[in-house]
């Protein structure tokens, strides 16, 4: 008990499972961290999808991240992920993909893909150093008000 008194007092974030219970703050973030938001009803239906898991870092009651993805067989897809722009560049990303990816291999995947702009150095660079590898391109696939659309990366990383 006196560990997690610790842990809280130094102010680290708390990886878990996120629940329907997250809905609303998960889609806050989404939406502010995103061009097209996901409503609190489409997180809410992704959530109750016995397809779906996800997993958030907090701050004390405080939603600080989060990573999504549909597990359909051996494959999971990340759907989304998200850290709250003032708790950028402090490893929540990497600590949410590492969880999940331990938890999709639990749950049977032995691949994962995910999308991501091409333009999105830091997202890119994460993936890479999590073992993910380019194995497409989707060319105008991510909308841009200022110019053309941006490609889609997709990327791949085996687990087994």
């Amino acid at each position: 008990m006196m560990r997690l008194g610790t842990l809280f007092a130094r102010g680290e974030a708390v990886f878990s499972e996120a629940s329907s219970r997250d809905a609303g703050s998960i889609a806050a973030l989404h939406a502010s961290s995103f061009r097209r938001g996901w409503s609190e009803q489409e997180i809410e239906a992704l959530l109750a999808d016995r397809h779906v898991f996800a997993h958030r870092a907090t701050y004390g009651s405080k939603l600080a991240g989060f990573i999504m993805s549909r597990l359909v067989e051996d494959e999971a897809e990340i759907l989304s992920v998200a850290v709250a722009r003032a708790n950028q560049g402090k490893g929540l990303a990497r600590g949410l993909l590492d969880l999940h990816l331990r938890r999709a291999a639990g749950l049977g995947a032995r691949t994962v893909f995910l999308e991501v702009d091409e333009h999105n150095a830091p997202a890119f660079r994460l993936y890479n150093n999590a073992g993910f590898i380019e194995v497409a391109r989707r060319p105008n696939y991510y909308p841009n008000a200022a110019g053309p659309a941006a490609t889609a990366l997709v990327l791949r990383r085996d687990l087994v």
